[in-house]
């Protein structure tokens, strides 16, 4: 259940690793999502949430948001639209990534 990241920090540098549940903990520990609301937040919680169970490299699939829980919450275009557009979204998305990746 570790991240990519821990187990080659551990090999490494012997870092003791992380899994990603410990990981997506972390992010909530510091309210990282205290800066959005309604359906964005739902929806970078739900992000959070598929990185605890599968991996980054989610985050990277082309059709994430037309995958369950994202196509409850509306097609990718009004998914995107709630952060503002398209480069707001990706800013999201960059800003949980570097929040999954920082140190505690």
């Amino acid at each position: 259940d570790a991240d990519i990241f821990d187990v080659i920090c551990h090999v490494a540098f012997d870092q003791p690793p992380l899994t990603r549940k410990e990981r997506a903990n972390n992010v909530k520990k510091r309210n990282y999502f205290g800066k959005y609301e309604g359906k964005a937040r739902e929806v970078l919680e739900a992000l959070l949430e598929k990185y605890a169970e599968n991996g980054i490299l989610d985050f990277e699939k082309a059709n994430i948001l037309e995958i369950p829980p994202f196509n409850s919450i509306g097609k990718p275009t009004k998914i995107i639209k709630l952060f503002g557009g398209k480069i707001a979204f990706e800013q999201a998305i960059k800003d949980l990534e570097y929040q999954i990746y920082k140190s505690a």
